[in-house]
């Protein structure tokens, strides 16, 4: 299986060339499963004009992306805001994964940093579902950004059986040390295949340090973006190579599962003393 891990700088709050470019990077490279960066869409940091720039998953975004995969056979994930399906005036960042067949799967991102410069808790709503999306690659789970400090996330894709665990990202550079530990961390301790995409570029007082990479199921790093710039760079993975890392780091044998309720408990319960 090839993927390419596209490193973009979007437009702000310009769809349609995002679109463009989007296309354009698909179309001059080879592979089975293509994705991008979290809201390369809309350009992250787009506030208020979000309310206006959501659509719905049969909005005409996805509907062109969804033609570009069928067109091309392949696989196409990448971020934007969506409306809440049920609740007028929610909005959700969110990523999209597209099959060749035009299917759509959607994941809504759990943590919704409000510190420092992002102010996502604002202008977005938590996302509560964490699906396994079943493809002819293997089984994905999706998260974004700020998910990645939160193991729960990831193990529990990995006991519903993923295979690969991809990261779909807008963080700048002050925080590339602690994305470059957490990546191989994750991808150690569920013995899994974890890809992580970036933005790229300066966007307001933000500056996107790319570094799009993936990690296999022992923690080795098998491609990296360069820092800084646009680019795609594209890897080969073997799905095959799970069950051996499993073999190897039996981690996922050794889970005990009387841990997530005692974890529940000190979260939920905890009391000062």
């Amino acid at each position: 299986m090839k993927v390419a891990l596209i490193a973009m700088r979007p437009e702000i709050a310009d769809k349609k060339a995002n679109l463009q470019t989007m296309e354009k990077q698909i179309e001059k490279t080879k592979a089975d499963l293509y994705i991008f960066g979290e809201t390369t869409l809309t350009g992250y940091g787009c506030k208020d004009e979000i309310r206006n720039l959501a659509e719905s998953i049969d909005g005409p975004s996805i509907k062109y992306m969804q033609k570009i995969a069928k067109k091309n056979n392949c696989y196409i994930v990448f971020g934007l805001p969506l409306v809440d399906p049920n609740i007028e005036g929610l909005n959700h960042n969110s990523a999209a994964l597209i099959h060749p067949s035009g299917k759509t799967d959607i994941y809504n991102k759990w943590f919704l940093p409000t510190f420092g410069p992002f102010e996502e808790k604002i202008f977005f709503n938590e996302g509560e579902e964490l699906k396994v999306f079943k493809t002819k690659l293997g089984k994905i789970g999706i998260i974004i950004c700020y998910d990645l400090f939160f193991p729960e996330l990831c193990r529990a894709y990995t006991l519903q059986g993923a295979d690969i665990i991809i990261c779909l990202s807008a963080t700048p550079s002050p925080n590339r040390k602690y994305f470059e530990t957490l990546i191989p961390a994750r991808a150690v301790e569920n013995a899994v295949f974890m890809i992580y995409v970036n933005l790229v570029g300066t966007q307001e007082d933000l500056v996107f340090w790319g570094g799009s990479q993936i990690y296999d199921p022992l923690g080795n790093l098998l491609v990296k973006a360069p820092y800084y710039k646009e680019s795609v760079v594209t890897c080969d993975i073997d799905i095959k190579q799970i069950k051996i890392a499993r073999a190897n780091r039996p981690v996922i044998r050794d889970i005990r599962p009387e841990i997530y309720h005692d974890l529940y408990d000190f979260a939920r319960f905890h009391t000062k003393k």
